[in-house]
């Protein structure tokens, strides 16, 4: 029987994916980090303590889209604000 939070946790690991993209220090950086910190929690079987994980994930993607904008909007500054 497979666990009812395998599905959100693909979702949250594909998502941060994503997101490593565009990570400044280069998405192979982050792509071994994402993989160490999921290989390293693949054996916890407590619901809890996967909800717990999956919300840490789920801030971690926020802070993430928030750095990204925050990047495109100094961008966009820099090209109409003379500093």
């Amino acid at each position: 029987m497979a666990n009812p939070l395998r599905s959100e946790v693909v979702r949250l690991y594909k998502n941060l994916l994503y997101l490593g993209r565009e990570y400044p220090k280069g998405s192979e950086y982050f792509r071994d980090r994402l993989r160490s910190a999921f290989s390293r929690n693949r054996a916890e079987s407590d619901p809890q303590a996967i909800r717990e994980m999956i919300l840490r994930g789920e801030f971690v993607s926020r802070e993430l889209e928030a750095l990204y904008y925050l990047k495109k909007y100094r961008a966009m500054k820099k090209r109409y604000y003379e500093e």
